[in-house]
């Protein structure tokens, strides 16, 4: 893994869009897996005693951090504003058992909630069966990854794609992902514990082949932690786990920092995405690619898949910017992962992420990227100018 060349990348995300998808398998239900009912209100937050102590030796007192609010799931007290935000660094939580038994964030819509056409829906896009990367991850889609955090149902799991940082070239460590996948929307507040791992499962390797892999095979890159999430207001005051509230403003970004070194993220998978602001017209685009981890079934989360098809508009209600929409089957675990359009200079650039599919039929649904989604970006990359 240490010749890692970024041209390789870029051009098997180029040729992957070059090529617009004719042929439409079965559809697939784009259900988002469902929490476990079982769950107790404070999974995940529980922190081993061992670990507790390692931080201690580092002057972090969890029982005083944030007055012990961090990890707090009550409505009334979970931590929900930007300011909030905290993400305390605890190596070795993420082991590779943990992440593969997290699970895909609920996010949903039932057929009869897409109801808010002003006149600018295009039709419903024939199902699209999502296809595996080719191996390794990281010759041909290496900005990919997977986004692994704590909420009250227990450990979860989205997608995410790492993206270019304007105020440190070629030295990234920005990790662009939806805002489901890093804040609760309108009933809650940050997740925590949320980490980001490269080139997930690089290999693709089966459940079996993976059963006694070790940590470099899970996390060939290893383990990067959130030190600071941006989200739209838009999501924090409008966005819930299921149907089209705030799905239109569903994108955050992160700045991470490893768990053992200190090489940026872009340096270490040798490559990062430009993020395109200001994008065309959904007909003027001929193919537009999706990348991530479905996770619920028929998928299990280890395998990276992408979808390929021309985007569509899908209106969710008047006075909200119009989404992206393409035909795909990948499920929950998805979520966060970035949409990909070639630019006219022939480089690919992020202009949306996965947010939201309907349980019945095989389609998914991003954001259109604007001026909210620049301020945050730009806000972020200037937060850690020269860092």
């Amino acid at each position: 893994m240490r010749s890692i060349r970024p041209l390789p990348a870029v051009i098997g995300m180029v040729a992957a869009l070059s090529l617009t998808a004719t042929a439409c398998g079965p559809g697939e239900d784009a259900a988002a897996d469902k929490p476990a009912a079982s769950a107790t209100a404070d999974a995940g937050a529980a922190i081993p005693a061992d670990l507790a102590d390692r931080l201690a030796e580092h002057g972090v007192d969890l029982d005083e951090w944030k007055n012990g609010e961090w990890r707090n799931w009550d409505k009334d007290t979970w931590l929900r504003e930007a300011k909030d935000f905290v993400n305390p660094m605890i190596k070795g939580l993420w082991k590779p058992e943990r992440m593969k038994e997290a699970e895909s964030p609920q996010r949903t819509m039932a057929a009869g909630e897409v109801s808010g056409d002003q006149g600018v829906t295009d039709p419903e896009p024939r199902p699209v069966r999502a296809k595996p990367e080719s191996k390794p991850y990281h010759r041909n889609a290496a900005p990919v990854g997977k986004v692994f955090f704590d909420a009250p149902q227990g450990s979860m799991v989205c997608s995410a794609t790492v993206v270019k940082d304007p105020a440190n070239p070629g030295r990234s460590n920005l990790v662009w992902t939806a805002g489901h996948c890093v804040h609760a929307g309108r009933e809650g507040g940050w997740y925590r514990n949320i980490t980001f791992v490269p080139a997930y499962n690089d290999l693709g390797k089966s459940p079996a082949e993976l059963r006694n892999a070790q940590p470099q095979e899970i996390a060939p890159y290893g383990v990067y932690w959130a030190d600071w999430v941006a989200t739209s207001g838009e999501w924090i005051s409008e966005g819930g786990p299921t149907g089209g509230g705030g799905a239109p403003y569903d994108y955050a970004v992160m700045h991470v920092k490893p768990e053992r070194g200190t090489k940026s993220l872009e340096e270490t998978v040798g490559a990062a995405l430009d993020v395109e602001f200001d994008a065309p017209e959904a007909k003027e685009i001929p193919a537009m690619g999706a990348w991530g981890y479905p996770a619920a079934p028929p998928y299990d989360g280890l395998i990276m898949h992408k979808c390929i098809d021309r985007p569509g508009r899908l209106s969710l209600g008047p006075g909200t910017p119009t989404m992206w929409r393409i035909g795909c089957s990948m499920t929950g675990g998805s979520s966060g992962g970035g949409w990909v359009a070639t630019q006219p200079d022939g480089k690919p650039a992020l202009v949306s992420n996965t947010s939201i599919g309907p349980v019945t039929a095989g389609w998914l649904a991003g954001p259109r990227l604007g001026e909210g989604a620049k301020e945050i970006y730009t806000t972020m990359s200037e937060k850690f100018a020269g860092r």
